[in-house]
């Protein structure tokens, strides 16, 4: 292997790191285990196999429950080193017996990271009951190969299956043992098809088979590795035998040790199968990425429309307000009934026409107490005002909430959480937003004036008093009045006009108001952010990043370009013919012509 796998798949993995799927969406479960199947398959075996290219085979044995896989390890091996037994499930933890030239390989966390080496005392599978890989140095065992003893891939243990699992998806060899009893159960099957989608390494050994149907049930046998695209793997059959002391009959396995030796002692051969199979794993990674990617983009788009069902309501809520604060529907009520005592409507009004002077005269007298103070109405003005941004908040949460619980995805997210209704401390907060807002025109005031005439014109009327005629500038443009209320609010409007005109003059009240609707406007988006913020801030700890799912595709198109530079083809050397199988017969020249015909 050239190494230019390494570098792409280093890059997937951190990014597989970073891929989540908390969301409750369809296909979800199946993609996040997807993922993590992935990234301890580059974690287990794909990485550390680049990295070390010629490092000892790992060869797992595996089969279903009582196929004889330890009895076949301890053949191998030539002394028992895990134990096969009666009672399931056997084989608690995996045990891995080497040459002791090999021990650095297998003692590190080169391969299987995750599972912590088990070495000295007992040396028999099972007998402990430990999570960990149990390490085994034996001479017997050629250097160069590891034999590891797995769990039953259908134990009735879920930990078992799942270590199972994760053995062969780490192994450079696959050994399936099954038995002539139940070499055609679903299961072992199942792992074989696992192992041809992956274009593993693969060795089927028949296990306890009668002599007398040897010839029978391993011509079936081949069969059915052929209809499954096995037709090439070494079979090796192992006729039913009665036990010595514990161990299998040596001449039983003579023909699959000399196999596996000169399997073990050819390094090109050795080193071509262990090619093989990480290139059937890498391709299965890059076969599997385009519906990671696609679960991820779902993960990102659900979140999307989760947010919109929420932005949407609030943003209508602050766009009602902008509309209610420059519409004339502030001037309603209290507010309007306020200024008109402040300003005595009746006589002013008269003489709005007489020139500013008299006007000034006017709002002077009002300043020096005649009328009723201007506070009344900077209070009316804050408390309706104050109202309008409750009721709008209240209104945003009902409507985000109500479409968040119509979604599968928000439903899980809210998680009982009732945020229907705004903070309970939203009243005050509307009430402090006004106030500051109104500290805004008041400093408006302060430093708008161009000359030190208009400012002087301002103290003169009062301060105060020229920030409530801006308020009520901006409050009655009568958009929202109908009938008498129209020339009430009018004529206030025209009032408050015509005194700003006589400070900051057409041009400067035009754009004074326009910036004292600007200022509220961007006060409410505030209030209105904090009070979403409730909702998306379960969005936010999501950590969902919108741009993962184009750049797992594009490091899966990398990782099959350097792929193709790569040889990923070998051929295991092939088995021996077993006693008494019988050879295939020749074909008629009727099968050939029609095979020919057919293009088979």
């Amino acid at each position: 292997m050239s190494g230019s796998l390494l570098p792409p798949l280093e890059s997937l993995r951190e990014t597989l790191g970073r891929v989540r799927m908390p969301l409750l969406v369809a296909g979800s479960g199946a993609a996040r285990s997807a993922a993590g199947t992935l990234a301890n398959q580059l974690d287990d075996y794909i990485l550390p196999r680049l990295r070390d290219a010629g490092a000892p085979l790992l060869a797992v044995v595996g089969g279903s429950t009582g196929s004889g896989k330890s009895t076949l390890v301890n053949r191998l091996v030539g002394t028992p080193v895990t134990t096969p037994g009666v009672l399931r499930p056997t084989t608690r933890h995996p045990v891995l017996a080497h040459n002791p030239a090999d021990t650095e390989w297998f003692a590190s966390d080169r391969i299987l990271p995750r599972l912590p080496r088990i070495t000295g005392g007992t040396a028999l599978g099972g007998t402990v009951d430990v999570f960990g890989l149990r390490l085994v140095a034996v001479d017997a065992v050629p250097a160069g190969i590891g034999l590891l003893d797995a769990p039953d891939l259908d134990s009735v243990s879920h930990a078992n299956r799942e270590m199972a699992g994760l053995l062969m998806a780490a192994a450079d060899l696959w050994i399936f043992v099954t038995t002539a009893s139940r070499y055609a159960d679903a299961v072992p099957w199942a792992a074989l098809r696992a192992a041809v989608d992956r274009n593993a390494a693969v060795v089927v050994v028949l296990n306890r088979v009668p002599v007398e149907a040897i010839a029978e049930v391993t011509t079936h046998v081949r069969q059915l590795l052929a209809d499954e695209r096995l037709a090439n793997a070494p079979l090796f059959v192992v006729p039913e035998s009665p036990l010595v002391d514990g161990m299998l009959p040596a001449d039983r396995l003579a023909d699959m040790q000399t196999w596996l030796n000169d399997l073990v002692a050819d390094a090109a051969t050795r080193a071509a199968v262990a090619r093989r199979t990480v290139d059937g794993a890498v391709g299965h990674i890059v076969s599997d990425m385009p519906a990671i990617a696609d679960a991820v983009a779902l993960q990102c788009n659900t979140a999307d429309r989760l947010r919109t069902a929420v932005d949407e309501p609030y943003a209508r809520a602050a766009a009602r307000l902008e509309e209610a604060a420059s519409d004339g529907s502030l001037m309603r009520g209290e507010v309007l009934a306020r200024w008109q005592e402040f300003v005595g409507t009746g006589q002013l009004l008269k003489r709005l026409e007489e020139g500013v002077g008299r006007l000034r005269d006017r709002i002077g007298a009002a300043v020096r107490g005649e009328p009723p103070p201007p506070e009344r109405v900077s209070e009316a003005i804050e408390s309706g005002l104050a109202t309008l941004l409750v009721e709008a908040a209240n209104d945003a949460s009902r409507r985000a909430d109500l479409a968040w619980r119509e979604d599968d995805a928000g439903r899980a997210l809210l998680a009982g959480s009732d945020l229907a209704r705004a903070s309970s401390d939203v009243a005050d907060r509307a009430a402090a937003l006004v106030r500051a807002w109104q500290g805004d025109l008041l400093d408006m005031i302060r430093t708008e004036g161009a000359d030190k005439r208009q400012t002087a014109r301002a103290m003169a009327y009062g301060v105060n008093v020229v920030a409530l005629a801006l308020m009520i500038a901006v409050f009655s443009t009568t958009g929202g009045l109908s009938g008498a209320e129209i020339g009430i609010a009018g004529g206030s409007s025209v009032l408050a006009q015509k005194l700003l005109e006589a400070v900051f003059g057409e041009d400067g009240v035009r754009r004074m108001s326009a910036i004292a609707l600007e200022k509220l406007k961007g006060r409410v988006e505030v209030l209105m952010a904090e009070e979403k913020g409730r909702f998306l801030a379960r969005l936010d700890a999501l950590e969902l990043d919108p741009e993962l799912p184009a750049r797992l595709e594009a490091e899966a198109a990398q990782i099959q370009q350097a792929r193709h530079a790569e040889d990923g083809g070998a051929v295991l050397p092939a088995g021996p013919t077993p006693p008494g199988e019988a050879a295939a017969p020749p074909k008629k020249w009727r099968d050939s012509l029609r095979d020919w015909f057919s293009g088979s």
